[in-house]
């Protein structure tokens, strides 16, 4: 007997023909809106790499080229990316600003790498963030101050979002720890806190710290805009990530928490060394979700007259020469936010493979 087909073929020429079938044409709906996309895409295809691509203008400062053309303006990200990137602050000063995105973005990189976990990485945060923000602050050894009211774009989006992250999670775990506390007290504090906060939108929220706020305090005392607006952002995230971590908690099993009575650690020990690592671990897909939250919440500071990334695209779009390019500045803004949104979602599926999350105790 001859050979068959399945031999001649190579072994790996049926795997693409064995994903597409299990992923877009797997049963009858499944094919019919997979064969429906393919003829929006056939349909919309050339037209949008014509408008992208071929006629495109990349490099000009008139925007009568651009309208000429016909195609997208992608010049317009070349003219107004300094407004779009760092918003009010002083042009002179803008190096200030690339040192401390290259700072913050360094320390991020490094942290992915989880053999070099240690005291050493966290002192190393600590020292680069002091230096991130004394380039922004100025003030000192002979930078120019610079006040908050002038901080915008990407500095600012990932200021307020670090500092959201690095201050919001430990209020979360303490949250979640206290929602399962035996005492009532701090139990009934908790709940009413986690709930409080969920139940209001982060609008609101912000409208209170940037404008509520300011008129119940005594006259003459006054909060930094930016320092109010950050604490809002902390707490919210705070009370969301505090139910992902008690999801964590309660997925440890209860025999752990035994094993560790049965040793006779004391409460703290247990649920710093024992509990906590497990249900951390559990809760990383929850509590990934809820910092890439964080990230595009940043994109409201906008209301309350702060000017992150968004806010500084759409300052730049004030030029009226330009506004009518709105489309591609957007797009690009939306490029910066899907690829930090997407690079973190990829290191999350990496540490949870790392760290096998979910596996059956």
């Amino acid at each position: 007997m001859g050979p068959t087909d399945a031999a001649i073929r190579p072994a790996g020429s049926a795997r693409p023909l064995a994903w597409l079938r299990a992923n877009f044409f797997g049963s009858i709906p499944s094919s019919l809106m997979s064969l429906a996309l393919l003829a929006a895409l056939a349909a919309t295809l050339p037209d949008l790499v014509r408008w992208a691509l071929v006629d495109s203008v990349w490099r000009t400062a008139d925007p009568a080229v651009c309208r000429t053309a016909g195609g997208a303006c992608w010049a317009v990200i070349g003219e107004k990316y300094r407004v779009m990137l760092f918003g009010t602050y002083p042009f002179d000063q803008h190096w200030r600003g690339y040192a401390m995105m290259a700072i913050v973005l360094t320390l991020v990189g490094v942290s992915t790498v989880r053999r070099l976990w240690s005291g050493a990485l966290l002192i190393a945060w600590g020292v680069g963030l002091s230096a991130a923000m004394v380039l922004q602050f100025g003030g000192f050894a002979g930078l120019a101050r610079v006040p908050t009211s002038l901080w915008g774009g990407l500095p600012l989006t990932l200021a307020i979002f670090l500092g959201t992250v690095l201050g919001g999670f430990p209020l979360a775990v303490l949250l979640a720890l206290g929602r399962q506390s035996r005492l009532p007290v701090v139990r009934a504090l908790s709940i009413g806190f986690i709930e409080t906060v969920r139940g209001v939108p982060l609008v609101n929220i912000l409208f209170v710290a940037a404008l509520l706020f300011p008129l119940f305090m005594p006259a003459g005392v006054n909060f930094d805009k930016l320092l109010r607006a950050q604490v809002g952002m902390l707490i919210f995230f705070a009370a969301y990530t505090a139910e992902s971590v008690r999801g964590g908690l309660q997925a440890v099993p209860h025999s752990q928490y035994e094993a560790a009575d049965s040793l006779g650690v004391s409460y703290w020990e247990r649920t710093l060394k024992i509990v906590l690592p497990q249900a951390l671990r559990i809760a990383i897909p929850a509590v990934v979700n809820d910092v890439i939250r964080a990230f595009k919440n940043t994109s409201v500071l906008v209301i309350i007259g702060l000017l992150d990334l968004l806010g500084g695209t759409m300052a730049a779009l004030e030029d009226p020469r330009w506004t009518r390019f709105y489309v591609e500045a957007y797009l690009f803004v939306a490029a910066l936010y899907f690829l930090f949104c997407f690079s973190l979602s990829q290191y999350s599926q990496k540490l949870e493979t790392e760290m096998k999350t979910g596996r059956n105790y």
